[in-house]
């Protein structure tokens, strides 16, 4: 049916708009229409890319289309740069940040939470030169190379969590000293 659209004439009063029951008449029918349509009845929506309906079940799926999202529209976990001062107990939450500076002002413990499977984080370790610790209860650190922390001079540590089984995940760490270079 189509929509059943009411004269309501052309000026108040001016007696040429629907009577009052034909007007009644019509807006019942467009409500009956409305609250009879089934929902699992849609064939298409007309949206855009990445909007498709299942026209046996009803299911709406929405996708992404290329290059729809940019940097800004990223959680913090994959933008933001987390600055954890100076200390010798630093939270490196997988959830806050994708990188994190820092700097030890003793022997250090970098303290992993919230990671998830194939996350990698940047930690940026300012000059101090006292042992670093990784630590999550029950997860494994594995080293990637042969380059040791050496805390004379800035480091960064790239961490990837390769498990994110709960009480038990794994990490792969490298560790590399940096200096400022435009020299490659």
């Amino acid at each position: 049916m189509a929509k059943q659209v009411i004269n309501i004439g052309t000026t108040a009063n001016d007696g040429t708009g629907d009577p009052l029951r034909t007007a009644f008449d019509k807006v019942n029918d467009n409500f009956t229409e409305l609250y009879s349509d089934d929902a699992g009845d849609v064939g298409s929506i007309i949206a855009g890319t990445g909007i498709a309906v299942d026209q046996a079940t009803g299911d709406v799926t929405v996708s992404v289309s290329d290059n729809g999202i940019d940097h800004q529209q990223l959680s913090n976990s994959y933008t933001a740069l987390s600055d954890l001062g100076t200390g010798s107990s630093f939270a490196i939450d997988f959830d806050s940040a994708a990188t994190f500076t820092a700097t030890a002002n003793a022997a250090a413990t970098l303290t992993m939470s919230n990671a998830q499977q194939g996350q990698v984080v940047d930690i940026i370790m300012g000059v101090g030169d006292f042992a670093i610790t990784l630590a999550e209860t029950g997860s494994t650190f594995n080293k990637v190379g042969s380059t040791n922390y050496d805390g004379t001079t800035n480091n960064v540590i790239q961490i990837i969590c390769t498990d994110d089984t709960s009480g038990s995940k794994i990490y792969h760490y490298a560790v590399a000293p940096f200096t400022s270079s435009t020299t490659v």
